[in-house]
Order: C-alpha cells, then structure tokens, then sequence
C-alpha cells in the first residue's frame, strides 16, 4: 500500500477550485494557495497561514497539477 500523506489537494474540477483533504477529511475548495494554507492553519498543521510552506516534504500530495495549478486542463 503506498504512502499518504497527510494533507492531499485534488485536481481542478471544472467548475473551478481544488478539493482538500486533511487526513482523510474534506476541510474545503481552495482557490488559490492562500486557501491551502489556511486550511492547514485551521487543522492545526501550521501556526500562521503567512508561514506555512507548501513545499514541506511529507506533507502535501498536489494531485492533478502542482501549487500553481488552478484550472483544469482539458
């Protein structure tokens, strides 16, 4: 079984944003990276969402495209 990492952002859906998940649980769609921040300020997996890193090794799975991928290709 392979490894998951705590946090995953989802594909652009066609509608726009990215699904996020944390530990398994749907904490919101974000539109940019300042939502993903937030949304781990908010799960307790950064003190400041100013701060947080999204390059941190072992924490985000971005699916469907890196960090600056916000619109669904296709």
């Amino acid at each position: 079984m392979g490894v998951h990492l705590p946090v995953i952002v989802h594909p652009p859906s066609s509608s726009g944003g990215r699904r996020v998940t944390v530990h398994g649980q749907i904490v919101g769609l974000a539109h940019g990276r300042g939502d993903v921040a937030e949304f781990l300020r908010r799960a307790g997996l950064a003190p400041d969402a100013e701060d947080v890193d999204l390059d941190t090794p072992g924490l985000i799975e971005w699916r469907g495209g890196g960090k600056d991928v916000w619109v669904a290709s296709g």
